[in-house]
């Protein structure tokens, strides 16, 4: 399937001090909050077999706020992988990661490889990593994103949430985005 996400805007995306609790579904707070590995929390709480599913790994163009967010120029091209992390056959969450080519470098080369492997289990077991604060988005049919996230599901939901932040290995940025879809079995507190 291709998505025309050129027409759609780009998704708003929030510091969490400035987001009021009251403009989350109640059910969502504890994943978009939580610090933790995602992928260890997934693993923890399927009843099922982890997944990775890779929807897509190539060289592109970041949106814009990706690239203000990572501090690169908007024109430079970086590696974007985008993937389903599932529970069994269910996607639980869309996942999409921004990584600029100066990321890839020394020991980082490895994240241009990782095929269906767990980013976070990566991020997690590098004790370089530091993670910069997390950001949270409402994406409705509108931002891009949306149509991409909510395609394997059979019923569209009027809005999702997610959550992004920069991660550093070595001091070297990447953006990941994981956006919780309805059928995602882990939020409720």
């Amino acid at each position: 399937m291709k998505f025309n996400d050129k027409a759609i805007r780009e998704p708003v995306w929030m510091p969490r001090k400035r987001l009021r609790n009251t403009a989350m579904p109640r059910a969502y707070w504890k994943c978009l909050l939580d610090t933790a590995s995602l992928t260890q929390r997934i693993i923890s709480n399927c009843p099922d077999v982890f997944s990775v599913a890779v929807i897509d790994q190539r060289w592109g163009r970041p949106m814009r706020n990706e690239a203000l967010r990572l501090g690169v120029p908007i024109d430079r091209h970086a590696l974007i992988r985008q993937v389903y992390l599932k529970c069994g056959s269910t996607p639980w969450v869309y996942a999409r990661t921004v990584i600029p080519g100066s990321t890839l470098t020394g020991p980082e080369q490895k994240l241009a490889h990782l095929r269906s492997r767990s980013l976070g289990a990566v991020l997690f077991s590098d004790p370089t990593m530091v993670r910069d604060e997390m950001e949270i988005c409402r994406l409705t049919e509108r931002e891009r994103m949306f149509a991409r996230a909510t395609a394997p599901l059979s019923k569209t939901p009027h809005e999702i949430w997610g959550r992004r932040s920069v991660f550093r290995l070595h001091n070297k940025p990447l953006l990941v985005c994981e956006v919780f879809l309805p059928t995602v079995g882990i939020c409720i507190p």
